[in-house]
């Protein structure tokens, strides 16, 4: 199936000559003519989608924290200051300082979609290409390598400014304080902006994923007429 896909692509983009003929000849008849631009087209299409249908969840409350998928856990440093408060009775404070962490990513995400929106316009048909030939992650691989870095400098103060909003700032700075008091411990100073900021970008291409391979593999998951006919190609 990829040799024959290959072919397609071969014969979108060269002119046609009798060997190249000889392999149209021989590709299974499709409904109507797909060309490079169709391709390209549905390979945004196919972003588009994940971007709107997932990455949309997590700008909700409780879009990471009852998200087992994305939910922001404790960094290991941290994880010892969340079982050390919990066994002195201060569980409730541990389960809210966990909570706003998951809530800063939430706040974060807002600012994604205008990334994500330039990256997804930038597709190249040779990008398109690579994507539908490439691994059940590769559109999500290629908008990582294409956003990473500008989400990271976006989230990052808006993180620094949602700590504030919903007061992680104070919870975390009150569970350290706790727990650097406490007798035998050995104080903590996480930068919990830096961890949190990475988490929420980790979060936001691992639902872009799930839609990826929801669209890769099944049918009805392909919500338009071009979505179907150009991953049908990869069938």
């Amino acid at each position: 199936m990829i040799r024959r896909i290959f072919a397609l692509l071969i014969i979108l983009n060269l002119s046609a000559c009798a060997e190249l003929q000889q392999v149209v000849d021989s590709l299974p008849q499709t409904e109507g003519v797909i060309s490079s631009a169709d391709i390209a087209s549905g390979l945004r299409q196919a972003l588009d989608q994940g971007i709107d249908k997932q990455v949309t969840k997590l700008t909700q409350t409780d879009g990471f924290y009852k998200n087992e998928l994305v939910k922001i856990l404790l960094p290991s440093e941290l994880q010892k200051v969340d079982d050390a408060l919990r066994k002195i009775g201060l569980s409730s404070l541990a389960d809210e300082g966990l909570k706003a962490l998951n809530r800063a990513a939430e706040d974060a995400v807002k600012e994604a979609t205008p990334i994500f929106i330039n990256a997804v316009k930038g597709i190249t048909f040779n990008d398109a290409k690579n994507i539908l030939l490439g691994e059940e992650n590769a559109a999500t691989t290629y908008l990582t390598t294409k956003t990473q870095t500008d989400l990271y400098n976006k989230f990052k103060p808006v993180i620094e400014s949602s700590f504030s909003k919903v007061s992680a700032d104070q919870i975390w700075t009150n569970l350290i304080t706790k727990y650097n008091n406490l007798p035998l411990t050995n104080d903590v100073n996480p930068d919990l902006t830096d961890y949190v900021t990475g988490e929420a970008l980790k979060g936001v291409y691992t639902m872009i994923a799930v839609e990826e391979k929801e669209i890769r593999n099944k049918v009805s998951s392909r919500t338009t007429d071009l979505l179907k006919k150009v991953f049908a190609l990869q069938d």
